[in-house]
């Protein structure tokens, strides 16, 4: 899968972007390109998808086939894509009312909107229930919001970094994202959360702080950063009460 989202939609965090880019022999790519590459690349049975200039995602099922379980789902202008599987979606779908044949994409789309407008439940509360292995990333194209998980356990691999034009990338696809973002990319930090308006968060310690760690690549240059739990830090929250603690507002 790939996710391409402008940087006026998301915000990434600075320390992804390393200075180094600049000065490497492969430099990063346009966002064009990195769709043309992806394209090329599983032309098969790919496919994209544009919103406006400010967001895409282009999915296909043969990358790796047979290591990871992968889904697309739209539904009322909620898009995701989801990596892996839940061990628990029966129980998942009982509990939020759906039918039996929801697939696990339609499950976060379906649990997404629902904290979004009314739920009242914390969005890492809702990821602590999540069980297996699992990463997914979720576009609202009706409020232009991005948010994206990767499971606790750290087995569904996801990355991020930075295009030649600011652009925030996101994919499985190691291979890709070191052609697409030169030196600017780092791993997607397990059992976390990111929401394009509210930044990064582990869903596990909701109330400590990430910290960003400098990555020394094998050529001993900095290349983005990994994002750990500040176990020294706190973050200090109001307690959340109704449809004001959903996944759009947490913290």
């Amino acid at each position: 899968m790939l996710g391409i989202f402008k940087q006026k939609l998301v915000n990434a965090p600075k320390e992804l972007n390393s200075p180094a880019s600049l000065n490497s022999c492969i430099k990063p790519k346009l966002s064009h390109e990195i769709l043309k590459d992806f394209m090329s690349c599983n032309s098969s049975n790919a496919f994209s998808m544009c919103f406006g200039n400010d967001a895409l995602l282009a999915y296909s099922t043969s990358y790796k086939p047979s290591i990871n379980h992968r889904l697309f789902s739209g539904l009322d202008n909620i898009y995701c894509v989801f990596l892996g599987g839940l061990h628990n979606l029966s129980m998942l779908n009982k509990q939020y009312g759906l039918s039996k044949g929801t697939n696990e994409a339609m499950f976060i789309i379906e649990a997404y909107r629902t904290l979004r407008d009314r739920g009242p439940y914390p969005a890492d509360q809702v990821l602590k229930e999540l069980e297996g292995s699992f990463a997914f990333v979720i576009y609202d194209n009706k409020d232009g919001t991005v948010f994206v998980a990767s499971g606790s356990n750290g087995h569904i691999g996801l990355y991020w970094g930075i295009a030649g034009d600011g652009s925030v990338i996101i994919s499985e696809n190691l291979e890709l994202i070191k052609a697409s973002c030169a030196k600017s990319f780092a791993p997607f930090p397990a059992g976390c959360m990111f929401h394009s308006e509210h930044g990064l968060m582990n869903f596990e310690h909701p109330t400590q702080k990430m910290k960003a760690m400098p990555r020394i690549d094998s050529e001993g240059v900095m290349c983005g950063a990994n994002f750990n739990v500040d176990s020294q830090s706190k973050i200090q929250v109001m307690p959340r009460v109704g449809s004001e603690a959903n996944w759009a507002t947490w913290g």
